[in-house]
């Protein structure tokens, strides 16, 4: 192999370039990018950046050393047999690694996403004191964006479609537990409204109930970013997510995916896997860049994210579907607790809610696929590794 090409700018395709001269790849390496910056980090977007303490998430690279090229401000339009078609022309390869992550769901009208630098920074500029900020969204995102504001002097309202924040990836007996956070920090939050529309001065819900709004923010998701595969053979499910085999190959001879952009198998749940967080794009490139240079590496991690709302630090790793009992570490109304997913004995999902160690301990029981006491468990005076058989 002579010629590589990854697609995607970001930390999963800078993760990919690393790995691949660090496993002993010394061909032609391309790098593209549809934005025209450098590869950046972007959880601090909706948090530092948002909130003015930073103003750049470059990602350090020695680019000298990596001896890439960097073809930045070029999308990639399509996809053929040996070459990726760009806004520039197309780019030969005969390795292809996939890592283009994913772009917001958007509303029609005139609110805003985050997903950019560049979005982070105009955002910033209208966070002051007084402004009237709706948010679309009681996800993770809509939670910091939410929580930043409100920390900025903004009036806001937060209004979620479904029953309890974070219902799309918690459980509502779980999720529930973040509401009174949002009154307690100042911010209004509406649960079970649907927004009928996003209108200059206002967001229409379903009710015919007017929100008043400077600035509106929606987040309610991203999709895949891979409608420049289309027609490639390169298969796709029914969000646009790349379907990979257990090796992270992307069905095409030589081509491989990795990020946001990826579904995969998963032996240690039985269920394929769509995880779009940092985690997974720091780790999976490495998998696909040893077998992209002939090795055979099974890619099957326990998932893990974070995120920083109202003056906490939640964290999660594994997947709770996969359990059948949820027990409590600590009272979930007090200020640190833990739910935990059971399967029978074994631990396969935590949720921390500012305790690290319990989080750290957890994960390493996670990862060795360890049977738990469940009455040790529930004891949030013990050490978490108390409770592994």
């Amino acid at each position: 192999m002579e010629n590589v090409v990854v697609v995607g700018a970001g930390l999963a395709g800078l993760q990919t370039v690393v790995a691949l001269r660090q496993q002993g790849y010394a061909g032609r390496l391309t790098l593209l990018g549809a934005e025209p910056h450098p590869p950046y980090d972007r959880p601090p977007l909706s948090k530092d950046v948002l909130a003015g303490k930073v103003e750049d998430t470059t990602l350090e690279a020695d680019w000298a050393a990596l001896d890439v090229t960097l073809q930045l401000g070029c999308r990639a339009t399509g996809l053929c047999p040996g070459h990726v078609e760009t806004e520039a022309g197309p780019v030969p390869y005969d390795g292809l690694v996939i890592a283009t992550g994913a772009d917001p769901v958007r509303l029609p009208g005139p609110g805003s996403v985050l997903r950019t630098i560049e979005d982070a920074r105009a955002l910033r500029q209208v966070l002051r004191p007084g402004r009237r900020v709706v948010v679309v969204g009681a996800g993770w995102l809509g939670a910091e964006v939410a929580t930043t504001a409100a920390g900025a002097g903004c009036a806001v309202t937060v209004v979620e479609a479904l029953d309890t924040p974070l219902a799309g990836v918690l459980p509502a007996e779980v999720g529930r537990h973040f509401t009174p956070w949002y009154a307690a920090a100042g911010v209004e939050l509406l649960l079970g409204e649907s927004v009928a529309a996003v209108e200059p001065g206002a967001v229409r819900l379903a009710t015919g109930v007017e929100l008043p709004a400077d600035h509106v923010v929606v987040g309610i998701g991203v999709r895949p970013a891979t409608g420049w595969l289309a027609g490639s053979g390169v298969p796709l499910d029914a969000r646009g997510a790349v379907v990979t085999d257990e090796y992270l190959r992307a069905g095409l001879p030589g081509v491989y995916a990795v990020g946001d952009c990826v579904t995969w198998p998963s032996r240690r749940y039985g269920v394929r896997m769509h995880v779009e967080h940092w985690d997974n794009a720091l780790h999976a490139p490495a998998v696909a860049a040893a077998n992209l240079l002939g090795d055979e590496v099974r890619y099957d991690p326990v998932p893990y994210f974070w995120s920083e709302q109202f003056g906490r630090v939640v964290q999660y790793a594994g997947h709770h579907p996969a359990g059948d009992r949820l027990v409590w570490r600590g009272d979930p109304a007090g200020e640190t607790w833990a739910a935990c997913w059971l399967s029978g004995d074994r631990l396969v999902a935590i949720l921390t809610v500012d305790r690290p160690r319990d989080l750290a301990q957890a994960r390493r029981i996670l990862d060795r696929d360890a049977l738990v006491d469940a009455d040790r468990l529930a004891d949030p005076d013990l050490p978490l590794k108390a409770a592994a058989r």
